[in-house]
């Protein structure tokens, strides 16, 4: 990405040993693996909860300010949480752990629920304290309340989750740990990503998934982190789904259809920028396994090539999100792939407050410039969206500084122009670079030689031509951040 100020703010991970208590499956490494695969998702802070017994389960949780690196790195932190089943998320110090009256249950969530301010006075006037602004402590809250009238007032989840679904339908993905279970729960309009892999004893060039043992079962924002932790791709949580894990395996309980006779509302910047790009999104069921999200970036840069090509000598990226996006405009226009920049990895947050020519060279502490690669040349450069613009100047004046002969901007995405309210973390309509200025203007405040976006039509394009025919029924995709319309009715 250009610049930071477009973030995803969370990652929820949960795991089911299979087979008897005690387990045999180191459980908490698997977590923490899970969890690391997620970090991309949120930096900010980390958190596990396990369960563990047979006929009274006991719960174990840690979690603190850092990445996981960070929370979990001693073995005194990671022993007490051994256990056969455990959730976690990146997040505001989460899970939620509460007791009721039916024992403790503990809950992660991905997400942002648009009507948290009504909700919030429903739990106040239920007499109901709150101890921080978080909607994830709201659905907690909310979980614990008594089910609908004429259900039983016990442990009946299945009806309470159903309760907390018919107040907000969007957006989440949600972990719910009690016992011997972990339900996992999808908004009805798939707003937020969710998916289900199998854990399994060995994996090698011999071995298939029907002849490996099951130790397993993760559930996941995300499949990037299955790799890393034994497990394969199972399947996708539809939207409005409510599935439940435990070592008997994975069970789909029901699913909540939408308010509104509409498409599903996937967030098309999952695909832009915040999945990792090996994740595999949008598979309906085992057998329709989805797409990965790299190929999608790589179509989008296609699909700007036959948009807005220009006349250039090579084609590169600002390093790294843009590079699959940079090889397909590359491969479409038959502009060789050269790289430009050269990327410090290891630049990190400060807390040292820089001077004023500090903040000047920020661009030259995180890039140097592969001068020999492009001196003289006519350049397009690929990047996958623009917030504000702050970075971007400075790396056109850089590349021509050290010899280009034209920087030729182009994004693989469409100009970002409102505000998301379903968990994305976008900057107000004011901020955003596109509400201020048009290409043109654009171009000349950058120093590029020009600028263009992707269309919106591009983008769908590019996301909807890989996803299996059997499933473009119900796959719509959330545009809000860039066309302004919501796929629900806002609350203020």
């Amino acid at each position: 990405m250009e610049d930071v100020g477009l973030r995803e703010a969370c990652g929820v991970f949960g795991c089911v040993a299979a087979g008897p208590w005690p387990t045999d499956l180191d459980l908490v490494h698997v977590l923490t693996l899970g969890l690391t695969g997620l970090q991309h998702r949120g930096q900010e802070s980390a958190g596990i909860v396990t369960s563990f017994g047979q006929d009274v389960y006991q719960m174990a949780q840690h979690k603190g300010m850092g990445l996981v690196g960070q929370v979990f790195k001693e073995e005194n932190i990671l022993k007490p949480l051994e256990g056969n089943l455990g959730s976690s998320e990146p997040i505001n110090c989460q899970p939620f752990v509460v007791e009721t009256l039916h024992g403790r249950i503990a809950t992660a969530h991905n997400g942002e629920l648009v009507n948290a301010s009504r909700l919030k006075q429903k739990i106040l006037h239920h007499g109901t304290g709150l101890t921080t602004g978080s909607d994830s402590e709201l659905i907690t809250q909310l979980l614990a309340h008594p089910p609908p009238a004429g259900e039983p007032n016990g442990a009946e989840w299945m009806a309470r989750i159903k309760q907390l679904m018919s107040y907000t339908q969007i957006a989440y993905s949600l972990l719910i740990q009690y016992k011997d279970a972990i339900y996992g729960i999808r908004d009805p309009y798939g707003n937020r990503p969710l998916c289900v892999g199998k854990l399994q004893c060995a994996i090698d060039d011999a071995d298939t998934e029907d002849n490996i043992d099951n130790k397993g079962w993760v559930i996941s924002s995300e499949s990037c982190c299955f790799q890393s932790v034994g497990a394969v791709y199972y399947r996708e949580v539809l939207p409005g789904e409510i599935v439940k894990l435990t070592k008997e395996g994975v069970q789909s309980l029901c699913i909540v259809p939408r308010s509104r006779e509409v498409r599903s509302s996937f967030c098309i910047f999952e695909y832009v920028y915040f999945a990792r790009a090996d994740s595999i999104i949008e598979g309906m069921l085992i057998y329709v396994v989805g797409q990965m999200v790299y190929k999608v970036r790589q179509k989008c840069g296609e699909q700007l090539a036959r948009e807005a090509n220009v006349d250039a000598d090579i084609v590169s990226t600002v390093p790294e999100s843009a590079t699959p996006a940079a090889l397909g405009y590359s491969k479409v226009s038959g502009v060789p792939y050269v790289e430009v920049l050269c990327k410090n990895r290891y630049v990190g947050r400060t807390f040292i407050q820089p001077n004023k020519r500090l903040r000047q060279l920020a661009v030259a502490k995180k890039f140097g410039a592969l001068t020999e690669n492009f001196k003289g040349l006519r350049i397009v450069l690929v990047d996958d969206s623009i917030v504000r613009g702050n970075t971007m100047g400075p790396i056109v004046r850089l590349l021509k500084k050290s010899g280009a002969k034209e920087v030729h901007i182009r994004v693989a995405s469409p100009p970002l122009k409102y505000p998301c309210y379903m968990g994305i973390n976008i900057p107000t309509e004011t901020e955003l670079i596109a509400n201020k200025m048009n290409c043109d203007d654009l171009a000349k405040h950058l120093g590029a030689d020009s600028v263009v976006y992707l269309t919106v039509e591009g983008l769908v394009e590019a996301v909807q031509s890989g996803i299996e025919d059997l499933d473009k029924n119900d796959k719509g995709h959330c545009t809000a951040c860039l066309t302004g319309t919501y796929p629900v009715e806002l609350e203020w």
